[in-house]
This record gives structure tokens, C-alpha cells and sequence, in this order.
């Protein structure tokens, strides 16, 4: 807290904000701690009494929802299956409220800051909002604004989270094993990160950085207009274009869609081999053909980093599952773990036989073109951290983030580019160390 009125709103939200929770968690909560507490629950039925309750609270716990679903190799399937209800998408926040916010951070009235800002957002979510502008220069730009009170409700809400969390460990042993604790303190320290927008101005600009310094001119990220930005606004040069995933509007921008794909697929393994750095929400939304006929990729709200260790073990893995051969994935997955277990790779792939046949369905399903099925791969992560534990492994959240997204631009290469083998393939799509 930087001053004494913060202190106070705080100590009020705080107040607030625990009366709401302590209202819907007591509707909810209590038959979920008495299920746990007489053992073999039913845990189809808490996860959707969580989500439901989760749903009602909005904000932190929607994204702790979306943080569940996103990470199989740290829950039990059902809550992940489960979360993927959770959208981060809400009732936009009235415009009075979003003027009120950019003038108190950029410190003067909205006219003069703005040549225009338009009422209407163009995307509203659980932690922020995104309104178009022009600047007093006349450049196009949007404006993504920090939804009032998220940051005292999210403190709150942590405070609260680490409470249950301990009391859930006490009474449900099989949550302390899971390492409850460390899944909350890693979701505490994404989600903080995520409403920095300070932060999430140094992750475009690294992103940058490395395209600069690999020389790259086929990619760019927004420019972020500093003078205009703090912790809580961000304002950023605004893209024309259409997603990577538009054929048809591609288009209108090039005559060669499948090199506009393979383009962006060296951009993002480049960066993720060289850097160990990488967009980790490439959704279709995020990756985009300029009139210019450049790609954009923007959001970096969700990155993730990686060690060269992980990298091997992701190259070996995904290769593995492209040439049909489980010895390799089982290598893979031995080679991510950190703790040097000296696990026999061929014995954990006969484990691992009936999950990579599965694995190899999902691909095989969307080689024919068919709808990615993620709570298939959630299921599929899971069994596979099971058998991985099982033997003394370790698997990192960053592989299952990964593995989504790889599967994710899978799916553009089926439609656009069926000749590609991105598993079997995925290092040609590395350019050499900058």
C-alpha cells in the first residue's frame, strides 16, 4: 500500500469483499469440506460445486478456474475438466467508471489525453477492458484498462485462498500430498503478474528485443506508448488485420497463407529455443496478418520461460510422438524432469503405451481435420503425470502450457498446411542461435 487512503479503501474492500465470499462459500463450501472430510469423495460433484462458486465470485476465481483447466499436470482431471466452464469473459464495466480509472492513473481529463476514446469496449474480461482511442497525434491505439478494485479484490482474495488452502490440507490429506500450497503460491504469483500492466509492457518489449536481435522482419508486436501506460492502463499501437486462422480474410493480405503459417511457427519455436522465452496464449485472437502482411502477435499478459534442459526434453518428446515411437517420448519426458531421477526410459514407455495411443488419437483426429478436443488432452496430461510420478518423475507446468499450445498450432497446420508434420518436424521450424 502506497498511502494511508489506500490503506483504508483497502481495509473496507477487504471487508466487503470477505462478506461476499463468506456468503457464497457458505452455501457451498461447507458441503464441499463435509464431503472431503468423510473420505472417498465425490470429486465430479465438488468441481462443480467450486466452479459454481467460483462463477459467483468472478474475478480471481475465474481465473483461478481457467488456471486449473490450464494446468493438468497439477490437478485432478475432474477439476480441470470442470474449469474449462470458466471464461474470462464478463458484463463490461460502465464507461463512467472506465473514464474514471485512465484519469485518475494518467492524471488528467480523458479530452485531453485522448483525441477520441471510444464507449464501447472491444473486449471485456475478468481483469481488464479494452477500448479503441486515438491519440492527441492522431495514432490509432487501444486502451486496456484494470477493471476498478481488482487489484484490492484480487489481495483480498489471495488472503482468503491461502486460508482455505491450509484448512483443505488439514482435513483432506490427499490435497497436502498433491502440493496444495505450491499450486496456490505459483497461481498467486501468475495472476499477480498478469494485472501488471508494467510487466506485461517488458514482456512485448523483450518479445521485441528478440526480434530485433534475430534480425527478424516478418513479426511485429504493438508499440507501447509509455507516456499513456502505468501499473493499471496500457495503451498500445492498435493492429489492422485478420487472425492467422481467417483463410479466407488471409487472403486479402497475401497470396500465400501456408508461408504466412510456417513464418509464424519459426518465429515462436525460434524464440522458445534461443530465448526460453514464449507467447503462451497464441490463440487465434492473438496471432494476427497485418495489411502490411507482417504477423502480429500480441497479448503478452501469459508468457512462459523455459530452461535449454526442458527444450531438449520437448524436442525429443515431440518428435517421439510425430514418428510413432514411445521410447523417444519416454526420453523426452526423462529428459525434462530436473531432479535426475536416473529413470529407465524404456520401462516408463511400456507405462506409458496405452496414454501415447491415445495421444496419438487426439492427433490423428485432428490430421482429419476434426474439432480439438481439450478435455481430451486434459485427461491425456493427466494420466500422463500419473504414470510420470509414478516413477519418480517430475513434469514441469511449462510442458503441459506447451503442449496445448503446440496441439493448438497443429490445428492451423492441418487446415492450412496438411503436408506438415509439426511434431515430427517441429525443430526445421528453429532458426540457428542468435
Amino acid at each position: 500500500m502506497d498511502s494511508f487512503s489506500e490503506i483504508v479503501s483497502f481495509g473496507l474492500h477487504s471487508s466487503l469483499r470477505v462478506a461476499h465470499s463468506s456468503f457464497v462459500f457458505s452455501t457451498r463450501l461447507l458441503g464441499i469440506l463435509t464431503k472431503l472430510a468423510k473420505g472417498n469423495p465425490n470429486h465430479r460433484e465438488i468441481a462443480i460445486s467450486l466452479r459454481e462458486a467460483f462463477s459467483q465470485l468472478g474475478a480471481t476465481y475465474i481465473k483461478l478456474g481457467q488456471f486449473i483447466a490450464s494446468a493438468p499436470s497439477l490437478f485432478p482431471i475432474e477439476y480441470v475438466e470442470e474449469m474449462q466452464a470458466c471464461l474470462d469473459s464478463v458484463r463490461p464495466v460502465q464507461f463512467r467508471e472506465i473514464r474514471s480509472s485512465v484519469e485518475r492513473e494518467l492524471g488528467g481529463k480523458l479530452e485531453s489525453l485522448f483525441h477520441s476514446f471510444e464507449e464501447t469496449p472491444l473486449a471485456s474480461a475478468s481483469i481488464a477492458q479494452v477500448h479503441a482511442a486515438v491519440t492527441k497525434e492522431g495514432l490509432d491505439v487501444v486502451v486496456k484498462v484494470q477493471r476498478p478494485d481488482v487489484y484490492l479484490t484480487l489481495k483480498t482474495d489471495m488472503q482468503i485462498l491461502g486460508i482455505l488452502t491450509k484448512v483443505l490440507e488439514i482435513i483432506a490429506p490427499e490435497f497436502k500430498k498433491s502440493g496444495l500450497t505450491a499450486m496456490f503460491q505459483e497461481f498467486q504469483t501468475s495472476i499477480l503478474q498478469e494485472i501488471d500492466f508494467i510487466q506485461e509492457a517488458k514482456n512485448i518489449e523483450e518479445f521485441e528485443s528478440y526480434l530485433l536481435k534475430a534480425k527478424e522482419t516478418r513479426a511485429r508486436v504493438p508499440r507501447v506508448y509509455h507516456t499513456l501506460s502505468t501499473k493499471k492502463v496500457l495503451t498500445m499501437e492498435r493492429f489492422y488485420g485478420v487472425p492467422i486462422t481467417d483463410e479466407k480474410g488471409l487472403k486479402q493480405f497475401t497470396d500465400n497463407p501456408r508461408k504466412v503459417l510456417s513464418d509464424a511457427l519459426e518465429i515462436w519455436f525460434s524464440s522458445l529455443s534461443n530465448q526460453g522465452f514464449f507467447h503462451a496464449d497464441v490463440h487465434a485472437g492473438n496471432l494476427m496478418i497485418l495489411k502490411d502482411g507482417s504477423i502480429g502477435f500480441i497479448d503478452f499478459g501469459i508468457v512462459g520461460r523455459i530452461s535449454p534442459k526442458i527444450w531438449r526434453g520437448l524436442m525429443l518428446f515431440t518428435q517421439g510422438i510425430g514418428i510413432g515411437e514411445p521410447t523417444l517420448v519416454a526420453k523426452g519426458l526423462v529428459e525434462m524432469d530436473s531432479t535426475d531421477s536416473g529413470v529407465n526410459p524404456t520401462l516408463l514407455a511400456k507405462e506409458l503405451d496405452s496414454v501415447f495411443n491415445e495421444l496419438e488419437s487426439v492427433y490423428v483426429h485432428l490430421t482429419e481435420n476434426e474439432m480439438f478436443d481439450e478435455s481430451k488432452v486434459n485427461r491425456i496430461m493427466f494420466e500422463m503425470k500419473e504414470i510420470a510420478e509414478k516413477n519418480g518423475l517430475k513434469i514441469p507446468r511449462e510442458f503441459a502450457l506447451l503442449m496445448k499450445q503446440m496441439l493448438y498450432f497443429d490445428r492451423y497446420v492441418k487446415s492450412m498446411a496438411p503436408e506438415i508434420n509439426l511434431f515430427r518436424d517441429s525443430q526445421n521450424f528453429v532458426i540457428g542461435k542468435t
